[in-house]
């Protein structure tokens, strides 16, 4: 056993008995939403799981130790102190650990304690990508690498239109990362189900992603799969409008002189600003990703 993980009791029984166990980031808590919308979210996320007979484990580092499963305590401190919490990616684990810290985890670092534990299947928002201008800047975000190199499931609603979508998926085909459309030839784009840009293959069931998944595990490929699971239909917002804003941001960027790292933090307040935070149509995202998740892991478990 790792040292520094901590497994909870919950999460710990679950795994020794072979019962279904979900993954959970904690960056959506401590950075997605406001207090106290944050925890109410997450809770509601884990009971969704729980309904679904698998066990939610939300992943975080609290006082230097990689946990993997919280206590409603630990949810709500994470929610109270918000972006004071790091947002940890790989390269902060060893400092965050050494200096006793916390912080919360992206899907990177929710992949990584993930795989530690022995937990399959994890349940996102969204990954990052390729940003774009990424061919000067180098801005590639590190859950790319993630999923070419450690075997976890993550189910999510794609990536956000602010984000080079094409390289992005280009990027994953080179790191040898399936990249499923459920339900959808398309690859989704976080609030609308429309990118422009297909998925590698479709699959209709929970029972063919455990399938897929299993398969791959078995052959030993060491690297993630990434399920792209479109937002409900009721809450998703037209391609067309969220392309018009993301132009006008790109617009705006230009004309204050945005350029390297600094664009993509910049696109995301500026679509932020120009259409709303839309707390019910994320929460209703994570929920259909835990539902997803936590079906496929119920088979896969068995």
């Amino acid at each position: 056993m790792n040292k520094y993980l901590e497994i909870s009791p919950e999460v710990k029984v679950a795994l020794e008995r072979g019962m279904p166990v979900v993954a959970l980031e904690s960056t959506i808590i401590s950075h997605g939403m406001p207090y106290p919308r944050n925890v109410e979210a997450a809770l509601k996320v884990e009971e969704l799981i729980r309904a679904e007979g698998a066990i939610p484990a939300t992943i975080a580092i609290i006082g230097g130790k990689l946990k993997a499963g919280l206590s409603k305590s630990e949810i709500e401190y994470l929610g109270k102190k918000g972006l004071a919490v790091t947002k940890a990616s790989r390269r902060d684990l060893p400092v965050l650990v050494a200096r006793g810290e916390d912080g919360a985890t992206t899907v990177t670092t929710t992949m990584i304690i993930a795989a530690m534990a022995g937990i399959k299947i994890f349940a996102a928002g969204d990954i990052g990508g390729v940003h774009r201008g990424a061919e000067t800047t180098m801005d590639i975000s590190a859950d790319l690498e993630e999923l070419g190199r450690t075997p976890v499931m993550v189910v999510c609603a794609g990536v956000k239109g602010v984000l080079d979508i094409g390289r992005t998926l280009e990027y994953l085909e080179t790191r040898g990362v399936p990249v499923i459309g459920y339900g959808t030839e398309e690859f989704p784009a976080y609030y609308t189900r429309e990118s422009g840009f297909k998925a590698d293959y479709r699959i209709d069931t929970p029972a063919a992603l455990a399938a897929a998944f299993e398969a791959q595990r078995e052959m030993g490929l060491p690297n993630g799969m990434l399920v792209a699971n479109p937002i409900p239909a009721k809450y998703a917002l037209q391609k067309d409008a969220i392309d018009k804003v993301i132009d006008e941001a790109v617009a705006a960027s230009m004309e204050q002189g945005i350029k390297g790292k600094e664009i993509t933090p910049f696109l995301n307040a500026k679509v932020r600003e120009l259409t709303g935070d839309f707390l019910e149509n994320h929460l209703q995202l994570l929920l259909n990703n835990a539902r997803v998740a936590a079906r496929a892991a119920g088979i896969l478990y068995q």
